[in-house]
């Protein structure tokens, strides 16, 4: 029977950084994914972009991550020549009934060691970009955006100069505990079934994360908390584009609000909001579109409705929503299920990309 150091169950960005940090320690480290290529669900779907950390509760993962994920990240890209940009983002309060929560969320950034805001004025807004309305705004220099994709690439070289390697079009059916860790019972491409015994077995499977966790044996049904399906759409914007940095109006509950972002080639898009679905679905409702006009026209007033078009859409994973106003990454070690060398990951949405190197060094340390 074949034997590894580690099996991590999901190639997402979160997946491979985590599999890419363990083989540096585990050089026999095997990522599987039920999709035939890394990076097929939410980190494809997503905005690309690299947080600053602005948003979170100060003692949550999500802020520890985001912040320290957010400086990896910017050496990963620099030393793996992974195209990204450091564009900045101006977050805006459209008028002053906005500006306490503008207040609000430039106190907590701080909080979180994020000190490199500026305040703007209406009229240093409008100087900035000229075809905003705002009442008032704050810059934050240090967001970005990446490639996801050449990042991911870059996380697979990393994994298999080590020693490691990725299968994808294989499926996770079950892993019961074994006198050597785990044995674990993967779906082949063919059809076929194969067992492995690994001494670490990771499961950082996004949106199947419960799914997973619920395969394996060791494991009780309290610790395996209920994931929503929260979809996001994005329209792209095909007219002329007015704006150099990232625009951001107010968080909503469950998201940051329909922002404008641009991707690496300078394409201006909108998204994402946010629905709660049943199950796994891709498709852009009809009735989006008018929602989209009416929150982007409150801080873009000319901009064309017109030019507006559908463009994809992607689905995050998200506990305790729409009940909870925030909910912060679950991380199960040894010490909170007391099975050594297993780790779940729950709820591994927003800030995720720019988390996912902090992540991975969280994860190893977990299994010392």
């Amino acid at each position: 029977m074949d034997q590894v150091d580690v099996i991590v169950i999901g190639a997402g960005v979160v997946g491979l950084a985590i599999a890419a940090e363990m083989s540096a320690h585990y050089p026999n480290t095997l990522v599987v994914d039920q999709h035939s290529d890394i990076g097929q669900e939410t980190s494809s779907r997503n905005s690309e972009v690299i947080h600053a950390g602005l948003y979170y509760p100060e003692d949550s993962l999500k802020a520890q991550f985001c912040v320290e994920g957010k400086h990896r990240l910017y050496q990963h890209c620099e030393s793996f020549k992974v195209n990204h940009q450091r564009i900045g983002k101006l977050l805006i309060a459209v008028d002053q009934d906005e500006q306490g929560k503008l207040e609000q969320i430039q106190s907590q950034a701080i909080k979180n060691g994020v000190e490199d805001l500026e305040p703007f004025t209406s009229e240093q807004v409008a100087a900035l970009e000229s075809e905003l309305t705002a009442y008032s705004g704050v810059l934050s220099p240090s967001t970005g955006i990446v490639d996801s994709h050449g990042l991911m690439v870059s996380l697979v070289g990393q994994l298999e100069q080590r020693g490691g390697f990725f299968v994808g079009n294989t499926e996770f059916l079950h892993a019961q505990s074994h006198s050597n860790g785990f044995l674990v019972t993967l779906r082949n491409e063919d059809g076929s079934e194969s067992e492995i015994i690994t001494s670490v077995l990771i499961n950082s499977s996004g949106l199947h994360g419960a799914d997973t966790a619920n395969k394996i044996e060791c494991l009780t049904p309290d610790l395996i908390p209920t994931v929503s399906f929260a979809r996001g759409h994005y329209f792209s914007y095909s007219g002329r584009n007015p704006f150099s940095h990232l625009i951001y109006p107010m968080p909503e509950v469950g998201g940051l609000g329909i922002h404008g972002t641009l991707d690496l080639g300078g394409q201006l898009r909108f998204g994402p909001d946010v629905q709660l679905i049943d199950s796994l679905d891709y498709r852009i409702p009809a009735d989006r579109r008018a929602a989209f006009i009416a929150a982007i026209k409150r801080y873009w007033p000319s901009m064309d409705p017109a030019a507006l078009h559908p463009a994809y859409s992607g689905i995050r994973p998200k506990l305790g929503y729409p009940n909870k106003t925030f909910s912060d990454f679950v991380i199960q070690g040894p010490k909170d299920h007391g099975q050594e060398g297993l780790i779940n990951l729950f709820g591994i949405e927003s800030p995720g990309l720019t988390s996912a190197l902090a992540i991975g060094p969280y994860v190893r340390k977990l299994l010392e």
